[in-house]
């Protein structure tokens, strides 16, 4: 899949702007795991000019953990160059022997990493992404025409970039991919479906990772709360036979609910999103060879 766009579409979620280079900088703080892209995040503690300053200020940091150091400079960043592997093994080296503490290559308590970038080299805490999101493709139940893991993964992060005291929900889940990969991120979600065997379905598969997710069978026009984020992967005519008005009427609900929609249709319905008096303020197409879903951000 060309999911280009959706991962700049989840950058400027989480920054508040994308970058053109496999490099961001940015004071806000994402698990790397969160999102299907991100490889790595480098929590950065000192910088220096030179390797050599970064080795004067190593001598003089203490960790009482066993840690292992690990230069990021293994393909090029941005635009500086790939180091050999003989010159990043004895960077690390002389940083692992500067730094005060156990280094324990196998299972260290902490990862430093070092990176040079643009001439200047940065010292910090290591976090990995963990592809989560891969354990969840084999689900118990599935349908041919729900979103890629990976795909539902993303819009939930656009959706929710920042959980903490938010209440989102998917009234149209389906057989609840987007609250798999919600749940599993800890983002406070409710689904609901008008068919009753997806709404089983969708609780089997929480229940099968472990996750906990209320699931309720009715229609969106039901719902009586209000929630601060809303996703609906629009049904469409290849399952559903909705109509036109049946998704004007699940939108102009979803005003009366939320204050921010994330909606994926294969079909555009920017007419029917202002009609129902939101407002678009981003969005992409994410490409499966000849099929491409839009993904529009509305408030």
């Amino acid at each position: 899949m060309d999911e280009h766009d959706l991962c700049r579409l989840e950058m400027r979620a989480f920054f508040g702007y994308d970058s053109p280079s496999n490099v961001i900088r940015s004071n806000v703080k994402i698990d790397p795991s969160r999102s299907p892209f991100m490889k790595e995040r480098l929590e950065v503690l000192f910088s220096g000019n030179d390797i050599d300053e970064l080795i004067r200020q190593a001598a003089e940091f203490v960790t009482h953990k066993t840690f292992k150091v690990t230069c990021l400079n293994s393909i090029a960043l941005d635009t500086t160059a790939k180091l050999r592997q003989p010159e990043r093994r004895s960077m690390v080296r002389q940083i692992g022997e500067a730094i005060q503490g156990e280094a324990e290559l196998l299972e260290p308590e902490v990862n430093f990493g070092i990176v040079l970038l643009e001439g200047i080299w940065h010292f910090g805490i290591l976090q990995e992404s963990e592809p989560i999101w891969r354990y969840h493709m084999k689900k118990p139940h599935m349908y041919s025409t729900a979103l890629s893991t990976r795909v539902a993964r993303a819009v939930t992060n656009i959706a929710v970039p920042h959980p903490e005291g938010v209440r989102a929900i998917d009234p149209c889940c389906g057989i609840g991919t987007v609250l798999v990969e919600a749940r599993s991120m800890g983002i406070d979600i409710v689904g609901r479906d008008i068919n009753p065997l997806v709404c089983l379905g969708s609780r089997k598969n929480l229940a099968h990772f472990g996750l906990e997710g209320e699931v309720v069978k009715g229609p969106i026009a039901e719902v009586t709360d209000t929630y601060d984020a809303a996703i609906i992967d629009m049904p469409y005519n290849l399952f559903t036979h909705i109509t036109d008005e049946g998704q004007l009427d699940i939108l102009k609900n979803a005003r009366r609910i939320t204050s921010r929609l994330v909606v994926v249709t294969i079909a555009p319905l920017d007419h029917m999103i202002a009609e129902a008096g939101f407002k678009i303020i981003d969005r992409c197409v994410a490409k499966k060879g000849t099929f491409k879903r839009q993904v529009v951000v509305c408030v």
